[in-house]
């Protein structure tokens, strides 16, 4: 647990209840709710709805900044997406950023019918894949106030593009014919396949960016399996369903967002910079890029000492005041 890791924080000045509530899908939306000790339920608190990083849960990261931000004076929501950790969805691990989109706006639904929620000062959250769900909920959903994302992945790019730009046409049409071959097999009544996501095991060709992702999903560091699941399979999602994510263009309009304050946070040795990057050119004022110094994609996912939570406490306490 080096560097500040601490995935698995428990604080002792929040209070947790979990709390379950439907999307307009009609799917229970499974979150964790925190609340600072002593806050006074009979006015009316801010509040941050946060997202986990794609293919995680809820337990992993977005937890960990619920209880940080809580300890702050504002009610956070760490919310489970639908086909993940304790949401529903069936079949489990299937890719719908429609869906993931919509679960954020469930959770606005759910804090603004609560007694001890301002309705008008509700913000969002989205860490890694969900900072592109939590974008394009916030284009159609103005009760979203402010807007932060940390390590931000833009899912449709990361798939249609891949990292810089490195994956070529021909790769891509290749890769929706496999995912389209594997729905039909599915619907034939074949076993689901799953894709990569972290890898189980590494070696010598394993990547630098996998092993990473390794170091936090597959060691007691972040690693987590939710009941009913097997550990192989966390964070992998279905490959029959990807090519959703080939059709998922979050930051169009983003511009539309404004005058709601965005604030993008990355660090500066991370390889999703560049999505933090695009989507700041892209947005409207107010907007501000924040880079960590000496901070990588997934260190900004529990490393205590890297992540800013000062400037994340300063954000939504001036744009939800």
């Amino acid at each position: 647990m080096s560097d500040g890791a601490d995935n698995f924080y428990k604080s002792d000045k929040v209070t947790h209840q979990k709390v379950i509530f439907k999307n307009q899908y009609q799917m229970n939306v499974v979150g964790n709710l925190f609340m600072p000790k002593g806050m006074k339920q009979a006015s009316k608190n801010p509040a941050i709805v946060i997202g986990h990083p794609m293919g995680a849960v809820k337990e992993q990261s977005s937890t960990l900044y619920a209880q940080k931000l809580a300890e702050q004076g504002f009610v956070t929501l760490a919310i489970d997406l639908s086909f993940w950790g304790e949401s529903e969805g069936k079949p489990g691990h299937l890719i719908s950023p429609e869906i993931y989109s919509d679960d954020f706006s469930a959770a606005v639904d759910y804090l603004s019918t609560q007694p001890y929620i301002n309705a008008e000062k509700i913000g969002v959250l989205g860490i890694c894949g969900s900072g592109s769900f939590v974008i394009n909920a916030a284009k159609i959903d103005p009760r979203m106030k402010a807007i932060a994302t940390v390590s931000m992945y833009d899912m449709g790019a990361a798939f249609r593009n891949g990292l810089q730009h490195a994956v070529t046409p021909e790769q891509r049409q290749a890769f929706i014919k496999t995912a389209t071959e594997q729905r039909l097999a599915e619907f034939k009544g074949g076993e689901a396949v799953y894709i990569p996501g972290t890898v189980n095991k590494l070696d010598d060709t394993t990547s630098a960016i996998q092993r990473e992702f390794f170091d936090f999903y597959r060691t007691s560091r972040g690693g987590y399996t939710p009941e009913g699941e097997k550990e192989a399979l966390t964070t992998k999602p279905m490959l029959s369903s990807i090519g959703k994510f080939m059709n998922f263009y979050p930051f169009n309009d983003i511009d539309t967002i404004s005058p709601r304050p965005m604030l993008f946070i990355t660090g500066d040795k991370a390889h999703s910079k560049e999505f933090s990057e695009d989507a700041y050119q892209r947005a409207g004022q107010p907007k501000e890029l924040y880079i960590v110094p000496g901070a990588g994609h997934v260190d900004l996912y529990d490393r205590t000492d890297l992540i800013p939570f000062a400037k994340l406490t300063s954000f939504f306490k001036n744009a939800l005041k």
